[in-house]
């Protein structure tokens, strides 16, 4: 493939931006599907939790063909917990598109993919996306995002940055919004002008960096990266340096380059190519494939730290074992080593006070994206309540603290200021715009673990939030999680509607009748502030007299369903959340005598 041919582009934008959307126009248009053939909505989101809650978790790769060049395209996660993601696959690209909503302009997420860009020193191509949203106001948009290149301290030549108008969902784009294009030819030219080549020599010792990581069911591992320097062919003997600075050999066994969303075997890959490499069955993100003969490591890829953790403990539920398939510490352990391999912003470390392992990731969103794959996958374990990880600076204790902005009815904005400020949070912005109320707040990460929730009843469901690590700070003071007690089960047991219809006056319910639970399960919210021990099967006392009129009605109120993520951020740190393929329950950590 000649190198000058190839351009090498990044997707990147704040969540739900249409990055994905996007990339199903580009391949489309390019003519890599039959008229007739059948073609899935938002290609490139492979995993069935990305289908199912429409975001990018994972980055793909992918390519298409226009006019005699080779577009290899990286779709990039949007959300700030799957960072870890984007910094990695920054080493593959040579240039960016920038996507930025019409209407909403630069969010949180959108300031730290573009951070992330600008410090590798990588054009930029703005695309200004769903233009056709009745309240699109585009010339603001660029101005805040001219801003927001400034506020980076981008350097001079990258502020004169191309613009695209398009709306991906319709597919079309345009150079200028007089234009009446109707295709998305305007961004693959932008792309062939304003990102360059890939840079290297083919006659240069063999680097390749793996940034991601694939699994064949066939070939085992692949790691995927770009080619450097050199030349890579199959059955040839290649030297392995790992992170920590090791030498190891291995030989390849397949290469495969991108077309479409289908990696397709070759021979060999030269400078610039993004390719799937076989050979090594426990090839880790961040090593570098070189000669062996003049070994050349490419740099370590920096990751951001982890702000979260939790920890994550074998089963010793009642329950434990009836409905998982991998249920022991050694289970988790494999699982959980086989993740860091694939995923370098996570850390794992084992407890030295009980059985399990602390896990730590970027955020609610990553631990529970994780927690969600392994019950699917047939794990059954518990965990605890995410902590954010503290740090002492001077002697100091300091905390983690988020960036929040919210978007919300003017209505509701009392509301939300109100519990924001219980939460320790500091407001930083605030504007109206179309009686939409746009808040900027500086809080601690501690008091968003939650607030999610609480947030969607205050507003109706109609508010809008966005978070992104911002820095360390001082410690903000005692936040308090949860104001009520819980509903505990006094003994294991079958629920029945007359015990939960006495019960329901006394709080909110997680559980309907006819329920298997156990001594020590959380079955609902206390309307006060203790917790409360409850037969759940107390039934009536029957007797031979009846009267009309007298025998009360069993109506119950429709129980809460809680999401995994509600769970994690509902319990104390005296209790657990118990995970099993079929059940999500909540329990104490140890049953109180009462």
């Amino acid at each position: 493939m000649e190198q000058q041919k190839i351009r090498n582009v990044a997707i990147i934008a704040h969540v739900d931006h249409g990055k994905t959307t996007l990339v199903d126009q580009l391949f489309q248009q390019s003519g890599m599907f039959r008229e007739n053939q059948e073609v899935v909505e938002r290609l490139m989101d492979s995993m069935d939790l990305e289908k199912e809650r429409g975001i990018t978790i994972t980055s793909k790769n992918g390519s298409y063909i226009f006019e005699d060049h080779f577009i290899n395209i990286i779709d990039t996660p949007g959300h700030a917990d799957f960072g870890g993601q984007v910094e990695r696959v920054m080493r593959m690209a040579d240039g960016a598109l920038l996507l930025v909503d019409a209407q909403e302009g630069p969010m949180p997420q959108t300031y730290f993919v573009l951070k992330k860009a600008l410090a590798v020193d990588m054009p930029i191509v703005v695309v200004i996306n769903k233009i056709d949203k009745p309240a699109a106001r585009c010339e603001w948009v660029v101005d805040q995002v001219f801003d927001l290149f400034v506020k980076l301290n981008a350097p001079d030549d990258l502020l004169d940055f191309p613009v695209v108008y398009a709306s991906a969902k319709e597919g079309y784009a345009r150079h200028d919004l007089t234009s009446d294009n109707m295709d998305m030819k305007p961004i693959s030219e932008l792309i062939v002008k304003h990102v360059p080549a890939p840079r290297g020599s083919e006659s240069a010792p063999l680097q390749m960096q793996v940034n991601t990581i694939d699994y064949s069911p066939y070939l085992g591992r692949l790691g995927i990266g770009k080619v450097v320097n050199g030349v890579l062919k199959i059955n040839k003997d290649v030297a392995v340096v790992s992170r920590e600075g090791d030498i190891a050999s291995t030989r390849i066994s397949k290469i495969f380059h991108f077309e479409g969303n289908e990696k397709v075997a070759v021979n060999e890959a030269g400078v610039g190519e993004i390719v799937a490499v076989a050979g090594l069955d426990n090839v880790t993100v961040g090593v570098t494939f070189t000669d062996p003969e003049n070994p050349a490591p490419l740099p370590i890829i920096d990751i951001d730290p982890p702000t979260l953790a939790m920890n994550f403990i074998p089963n010793d539920s009642p329950f434990a074992g009836q409905e998982g398939k991998y249920v022991t510490s050694r289970h988790i352990e494999a699982r959980l080593a086989k993740e860091t391999l694939a995923d370098v912003a996570l850390h794992v470390e084992p407890l030295t006070d009980a059985v399990g392992y602390r896990v730590a990731g970027r955020g609610e969103l990553h631990l529970s994206i994780l927690i969600e794959k392994m019950r699917r996958e047939g794990y059954e374990f518990q965990v605890t309540r995410p902590q954010v990880i503290m740090r002492e600076v001077n002697g100091a204790r300091q905390e983690p603290y988020e960036e929040l902005t919210i978007d919300v009815d003017e209505q509701f904005q009392g509301a939300v200021i109100e519990k924001l400020g219980v939460l320790k949070g500091q407001m930083l912005e605030m504007g109206t715009h179309n009686e939409m109320t746009r808040l900027v707040y500086k809080i601690p990460t501690r008091g968003l673990l939650g607030f999610r929730s609480k947030f969607m009843t205050d507003t109706k469901g109609m508010g809008i939030m966005n978070y992104v690590f911002a820095e360390y700070g001082p410690y903000a003071g005692e936040i308090i999680n949860r104001q009520n007690g819980v509903i505990i089960v006094k003994e294991n047991c079958t629920s029945v509607a007359y015990a939960l219809f006495n019960l329901q006056e006394r709080g909110r319910l997680f559980i309907g009748p006819g329920v298997n639970v156990y001594a020590g399960q959380i079955i609902g919210e206390n309307c006060r502030g203790e917790d409360m021990v409850v037969n759940p099967a107390k039934g009536k006392k029957l007797t031979n007299m009846r009267a009309s009129g007298t025998d009360e009605a069993v109506i119950l109120t429709p129980h809460v369903i809680m999401s995994l993520e509600d769970c994690i951020a509902y319990i104390n740190d005296d209790e657990l959340v118990e995970v099993t393929p079929k059940s999500i329950r909540l329990r104490k950590i140890t049953m109180r005598k009462r």
